[in-house]
């Protein structure tokens, strides 16, 4: 997943079709020259939807297309035939995107599902033709309707990554190094922070064929909930995850406060992230002998824990048993 090409905010300019006129035509036929009214309704304008399409994971493909518009409908005919729907304009994305309004910040809808459908903007409904305003005292009416205006707006898509399981860490705790190790993702690894700067994904491996999502996502500073490092555009992807695996390094100078900055951070952003299922690994497990495990154990969270090192592969298989566990408890 290179990071130039994960795009996971657009802000784009939406126009709906405007509604076609209704006709004012009067039937005139060979031997009928005064018949009724038989102007047909206008068309409707095509709406903007979004679609969500689960072999995408990026907007990028929206980066560079910052207008999208939807065509007017028909006017209606005479014989009351009805003008022509405009054409709707759809919009592809992955799924796990919300759809906002840009001057309200108001959230409109979210898609989580393969071919899911909704309207972002609707377009204009088609007027009524001068059949429908004929009546005893009104025979040959010479108005119709015009059709609705269309809709102009700005709107804002967001994308929240979904995976089973989110990598909670200071930059440095290894869970970049973890993540290449249970699963076929190669995000870039290296020792300075931030060297990962997009969410990135991969499928674990698990007992029967079976497999679940592990996403390591860019590492998080205290202060992130106010914009500070990588701030909102990390805790955003946090809330899609059913579980979420903290990883603390076994060097940290204090195991347990590092594990409660950062979950301060995740109630400062959204307190609702408490709910989900936690569990502490403790990474780089491999320096420590069985007497400095037993003392680290004394001042641990009451949450489940473990011991793993990602390079010397220990503990990896018990943590996938328990993350499996949580996942379908």
């Amino acid at each position: 997943m290179a990071s130039s090409n994960f795009i996971d905010y657009v802000k784009i300019h939406c126009r709906s079709g405007k509604g076609g006129a209704g006709s004012k035509h009067f039937r005139r036929e060979k031997y009928i020259t005064k018949g009724g009214p038989d102007g047909g309704d206008g068309g409707r304008g095509g709406h903007i939807i979004v679609r969500g399409n689960k072999q995408m994971w990026t907007l990028l493909h929206l980066k560079h297309k910052r207008h999208v518009k939807a065509e007017h409908g028909e006017a209606g005919s005479k014989s009351t035939s009805t003008g022509a729907e405009g054409k709707d304009a759809y919009i592809e994305v992955p799924l796990g995107t919300i759809a906002k309004d840009a001057e309200t910040g108001d959230v409109l809808f979210e898609i989580t599902e393969d071919g899911e459908e909704q309207i972002l903007v609707k377009g204009g409904r088609g007027g009524l033709g001068n059949n429908h305003f004929k009546t005893p005292t009104n025979q040959a009416p010479r108005y119709a309707q015009p059709g609705e205006d269309y809709i102009e707006a700005w709107k804002i898509l967001e994308l929240k990554v979904l995976a089973d399981v989110g990598l909670v860490g200071f930059p440095n705790a290894g869970k970049s190094t973890l993540l290449s190790v249970v699963s076929a993702a190669k995000p870039e690894i290296a020792n300075y922070p931030f060297t990962t700067l997009v969410p990135n994904l991969g499928m674990v491996p698990y007992r029967d064929h079976q497999s679940f999502v592990m996403a390591d996502i860019p590492g998080i500073i205290e202060g992130a909930h106010e914009g500070k490092g990588l701030g909102l555009r990390f805790l955003r992807h946090i809330e899609r995850n059913s579980v979420l695996l903290f990883l603390v390094p076994a060097d940290s100078d204090d195991i347990h406060k590092e594990f409660k900055t950062l979950l301060n951070e995740l109630k400062q952003f959204n307190p609702e992230l408490l709910d989900k299922d936690k569990i502490l690994a403790i990474s780089k497990s491999d320096m420590l002998d069985d007497e400095l495990k037993e003392e680290i154990k004394k001042d641990l969270p009451k949450v489940p824990y473990l011991f793993i090192s990602s390079v010397a592969q220990q503990g990896l298989v018990e943590l996938k048993d328990l993350l499996w566990k949580s996942i379908n408890d």
